[in-house]
């Protein structure tokens, strides 16, 4: 068990939105490409803007104000989504019309959450800056993940997998499931 595993949903986001935040600060080409081949940096960030629209689509609202860059709507979201958590409204049923009804801080803790933990090592390659995925919960992230068989990369959501050591680390285990390849670097120019 880890800090992160352990943590609740809302002291979860606090630690991953904070990673995301200060690897985004060390962006120095917001064109570099990543680990996903159709993204540059900065569409990793604008990427992030989904879950308003997810929780929309499930009857629930996240009201984040309207700003200029998507940097500043990562961080007004941030803001929104630390203070629905920390708050009573985190504790609301709703229907996520394809998992059942549950706590809508469990429906950002499953999706949002693993999205800045995932994206997180993403925005790290692509702007050569260092990181270290916390071991526990890619462990623990691979193997919901893994459960899932053949419809997650079916969904389209992910790539296809790619192969690692049998001794692979569990950040390149999980990186690799998700379709990025765990030693990728940006081509030298």
């Amino acid at each position: 068990m880890s800090q992160l595993t352990e943590a609740t949903a809302a002291e979860r986001h606090r630690i991953l939105a904070d990673q995301f935040l200060t690897l985004a600060d060390g962006v120095a080409d917001w064109e570099a490409p990543t680990p996903v081949k159709e993204w540059r940096a900065a569409d990793i960030v604008e990427h992030m803007a989904w879950l308003p629209g997810m929780l929309q689509s499930m009857g629930a609202t996240l009201d984040v104000p309207p700003t200029d860059s998507p940097l500043d709507h990562l961080r007004a979201q941030t803001a929104a989504v630390q203070h629905l958590l920390d708050g009573p409204d985190g504790d609301r049923e709703i229907d996520t019309n394809m998992m059942g009804v549950m706590p809508l801080r469990q429906v950002i803790d499953q999706f949002y959450n693993f999205d800045l933990y995932a994206h997180a090592w993403d925005l790290a390659k692509a702007s050569g800056q260092r990181i270290e995925l916390d071991a526990d919960y890619a462990t623990a992230a691979h193997a919901g993940l893994s459960a899932m068989g053949p419809a997650l990369h079916e969904s389209g959501q992910f790539g296809s997998p790619q192969p690692v050591a049998d001794d692979a680390s569990p950040q390149d285990r999980l990186i690799a499931y998700i379709g990025r390849d765990p030693s990728w670097a940006p081509a030298a120019s």
